[in-house]
């Protein structure tokens, strides 16, 4: 039995979601009205002031559907991610799911927000479950703090790699389906995760290759299971979003960050970072969440296309990832100013022991020794 890591101690942008918003009344599709031709970006304020109208709106008599198949007044299926074009080895794969979600319930069902304009990484799980969004595009790091089952497949170097985290993370996985039994009590379910390649560590002037060579530095973490992981390597542990990382690097707010290297090509932080190291420092995926209330009022044509798109989405978005790091990820780093430190079994086996204590930290989180147990199983032997 390893000792407890400590908590992060840094504060992640997650952390208001530890309690999730109430969901006993239901969502009132009128809320948030918008453009299908135009959608100018939402403040905080205003997906704020939605959710605080429900009880009004309610007490006025609005019903939680809009028609008989449980869309929006205006006919819509609404859709949000805060994901950017930018991130063409994602963007792509979230348009193909409401491609499919349209042929199969009809042509511009989907009213689709992008790059934050309804909801941002943080505001869209709360926002989702006030019923502002139907379905809502997320990484999981911001969900598996206030649903820690999540973590499972989070932890660094908990099985082989991507391959393994996929067959973990298919739909109607073992794993899957017991995420889905802690999530839809909550009020959210997953429809489908497509894997990120695996974490990787980086700094600007340090290299890394041993546990050692970490202590003291500040390094970004995605998420909490991410920080305690960064944590027990001796470093600390900073939150931020990936728009800020290119500055914070350049001008030394901090030392390095973990994430997997599509991130790198997407923000340009080839140019400012020194040293990358290949590994399981950690991994993450993008779920596709809907809000359970308004997905159980739908029509059984608009469930089967968004089982449909489900179904396309996973395989799809496993296949574009792969492609995308292979042809263009790696060759630009490869390329560029940054010095690829690549581990032997030896070396990686000091990181992993180093980082051991991190599941023990995350069996507690969970607060149930033999749910986190089952998971852990699930995702190592998968």
């Amino acid at each position: 039995m390893h000792p407890k890591a400590p908590a992060p101690s840094a504060v992640f942008k997650d952390d208001h979601m530890t309690h999730p918003p109430d969901i006993s009344r239901p969502r009132c599709a009128e809320l948030s009205q918008s453009s299908r031709v135009s959608h100018p970006a939402v403040s905080r304020r205003t997906v704020l002031g939605l959710a605080s109208a429900v009880p009004l709106l309610l007490a006025g008599g609005c019903a939680p559907g809009a028609d008989r198949e449980g869309l929006r007044p205006d006919g819509s299926l609404r859709v949000a991610t805060y994901i950017t074009p930018g991130y063409v080895d994602v963007f792509p794969n979230l348009e193909l799911f409401n491609s499919v979600v349209d042929a199969g319930i009809g042509d511009r069902t989907v009213d689709f927000f992008g790059s934050g304009a309804l909801l941002n990484a943080e505001q869209l799980v709360p926002g989702m479950l006030r019923g502002v969004t139907d379905v809502g595009f997320q990484t999981s790091s911001y969900v598996s703090t206030s649903f820690p089952i999540l973590g499972a497949a989070e932890l660094p170097f908990v099985n082989d790699g991507f391959e393994q985290l996929s067959r973990a993370l298919a739909p109607e996985s073992e794993f899957s389906r017991l995420v889905n039994t802690q999530l839809r009590p909550k009020g959210i379910v997953n429809l489908g995760s497509v894997p990120f390649t695996l974490q990787w560590l980086y700094t600007v002037d340090r290299p890394v290759e041993r546990p050692e060579d970490l202590r003291g530095l500040r390094i970004r973490a995605a998420g909490h299971v991410e920080g305690a992981t960064v944590k027990a390597l001796g470093a600390a542990p900073v939150s931020m979003s990936s728009g800020e990382l290119y500055e914070a690097l350049e001008r030394g707010t901090i030392d390095g960050m973990v994430a997997y290297p599509g991130t790198v090509i997407s923000r340009g932080l080839e140019d400012v970072l020194g040293y990358a190291v290949p590994g399981h420092f950690g991994g993450y995926s993008m779920d596709a969440y809907a809000n359970v209330r308004w997905l159980e009022g739908t029509s059984g044509p608009v469930r089967e296309a968004l089982h449909e798109a489900a179904a396309e989405y996973v395989p799809n978005g496993i296949d574009l990832m792969l492609r995308v790091e292979e042809e263009e990820s790696i060759p630009i780093i490869e390329e560029s100013r940054i010095e690829i430190l690549r581990l032997d079994e030896a070396q990686t086996d000091r990181f992993r022991d180093a980082t051991a204590s991190v599941v023990d930290w995350w069996r507690s989180t969970v607060g149930d020794d033999e749910l986190a147990d089952r998971a852990l199983t699930y995702v190592k032997e998968a």
